[in-house]
Formats: structure tokens, C-alpha cells, sequence
């Protein structure tokens, strides 16, 4: 009996088939691919521990010989960075907030509600994603200047809530609204403004969940209008203090790792928490089409 033979009898013989080799092989291909998602936030927490010897060593180590804490000390008690915290904190927060009210509610009345000229303005919400955000800006700040918002954190929120993307994802949403429900509510007495806090909002809790998540997480990251807005060092926000922190300080690769875990924890706890949510308005999203 020849070598190959053999092999094929041996490959018989295991209690394999062909379906547990293919999902094997996804799986090992699916955590491949998120392990290189986590790299480089394995070696950002690998450097923050790091003493400085080893940052400057030749051969780079994952797992540091000696682990300190010497960086997250200095970056806690020497900058602003709990201060830039609790800025983007709140900034991020109260807009996620005003997103989620006013895009609720203009998503409710786009599809739910009947006044003249409603398409028009849904077409101008979806157009106005072709305008570059960049456009806007010198006119942007020229009413924010006049309204006396600069350096002020209202400036910096309040042309954050006016962003399409939540109307569109609303809108979405709200049009496979059941309509039985709402005329059989109708029935019962509920008012039109009953029926979007007492039977629409608490149906709509993925996809507002995952607004609110993406919400969140783009004002958490927001630099270029923060920065023109913002012009004194105590009421920066995370992206901005750290840039400052970087051109203020000797080049230390540690004390920058551990500015960037600290100003990572809160989006990475906000996502831990909400994520059930945002997974359920992904499918049903992708059910729904």
C-alpha cells in the first residue's frame, strides 16, 4: 500500500468532517484577525509599564522585566489630564444627550407624522452629507464668535447635535415602526406625543443605544473644532491636552502611552457596557436592510 493511501485511511478514519475542518479554519482566520486589531493596544499597555531603560532599549520586549508605574504617577499628578477628562467627559455626554432628543424627535416626525414639504427636508438632511464638514467651519465659528461661545463648552456642542447621521439612522428605524400599534394606541387615547415617549423610544432602545454609542464615541475623539473653539489649556479636551502634552515635554514614549490608556478607559467601559445593544441594532439593521 503506497504513502498516500495511508494518509487518506488515517484522514478517514478521524471523527472529522469536512464542515468542523471549514469553521475550524474561520475561527482560527476570525481571531487572527482581531489579535492584529489588538496589537498595537497590547504594546501601548506593554510601553506604559515600562521602565525607561527598556523603552530605549534596542531589542523591544512585550513583556517589560520590571513593571512601573513611574508614567501613569506623572501623567495623574503633573498634567491635566483628569481635567480633560472630565471636559470631554461632559462634552461628549450632553451631546450625546441633545442627539439623541432632537434627532429622535425629528426622525418621529419625518415618518410618523404628515405635514407638507417633509420629504424636501429629509432630502436636504441626506444631501447635506455631500457637504464637506470643512466647508462649514469658517461660517461656523464666525456665529459661534457672535453669539459669544468661544471658549466656551456650548460652542463646541451645540454644532456637534446638528450632524445628519442620527436622523438618517433614525429615520430607518422608525419607518418599520408596526403601524397596528400605533393605530390601536391611537384608539386607547394616547396623544401623538404619548406615542413617541411611551410606545416608540422604549421599542427603538438598540438603535438608540448604538447612536448614542457612535455619538459618543465621535465627540469623544473630536479635535479640529474643540481646538478652534477651545482656547485656554484648563477647558481642552482629551485630544487636545495630549497633543499640548506631547510639545511640552521631553520626548517620553511611556508617559504618552499612559496619557493614551488613561484617556482610552472611559470609551473602553462605555463600549463594555453598551455593547449587547449595539450588536442587537447591527442585526437588526441587517435583517430589516
Amino acid at each position: 500500500m503506497s504513502e498516500t493511501a495511508e494518509n487518506d485511511g488515517l484522514l478517514d478514519a478521524l471523527p472529522v468532517d469536512e464542515g468542523t475542518v471549514r469553521t475550524t479554519g474561520l475561527y482560527v482566520a476570525l481571531y487572527g484577525a482581531a489579535l492584529l486589531f489588538l496589537l498595537p493596544y497590547l504594546w501601548m499597555l506593554s510601553m506604559s509599564f515600562k521602565t525607561e531603560a527598556e523603552l530605549f532599549a534596542q531589542e523591544p520586549h512585550w513583556i517589560p522585566s520590571e513593571i512601573t508605574l513611574e508614567w501613569y504617577e506623572i501623567v495623574l499628578s503633573e498634567s491635566l489630564v483628569l481635567r480633560w477628562t472630565v471636559n470631554t467627559l461632559i462634552i461628549a455626554g450632553v451631546t450625546t444627550f441633545l442627539v439623541l432628543v432632537v434627532d429622535s424627535l425629528i426622525a418621529f416626525s419625518l415618518t410618523r407624522l404628515d405635514w407638507p414639504g417633509q420629504n424636501a427636508v429629509l432630502a436636504i438632511i441626506i444631501a447635506s452629507f455631500m457637504v464637506p464638514a470643512y466647508v462649514n467651519i469658517v461660517p461656523l465659528y464666525t456665529l459661534v464668535a457672535d453669539l459669544g461661545l468661544i471658549s466656551n463648552f456650548s460652542g463646541v456642542i451645540l454644532p456637534l447635535t446638528a450632524g445628519p447621521l442620527g436622523v438618517f439612522l433614525l429615520v430607518q428605524f422608525f419607518q418599520d415602526f408596526p403601524e397596528e400599534i400605533e393605530e390601536a394606541a391611537r384608539l386607547d387615547g394616547f396623544s401623538t406625543f404619548q406615542i413617541y415617549s411611551r410606545l416608540t423610544l422604549p421599542l427603538m432602545k438598540s438603535p438608540l443605544t448604538a447612536l448614542a454609542l457612535f455619538t459618543f464615541v465621535t465627540s469623544w475623539n473630536q479635535y479640529l473644532w474643540p481646538l478652534i473653539v477651545l482656547q485656554e489649556e484648563v477647558a481642552y479636551t482629551l485630544p487636545i491636552g495630549l497633543v499640548t502634552l506631547s510639545s511640552n515635554q521631553v520626548f517620553q514614549p511611556g508617559l504618552m502611552m499612559a496619557a493614551t490608556v488613561v484617556a482610552s478607559l472611559p470609551l473602553f467601559v462605555v463600549f463594555l457596557i453598551l455593547q449587547d445593544h449595539l450588536i442587537n441594532a447591527v442585526k437588526i439593521q441587517g435583517t430589516t436592510g
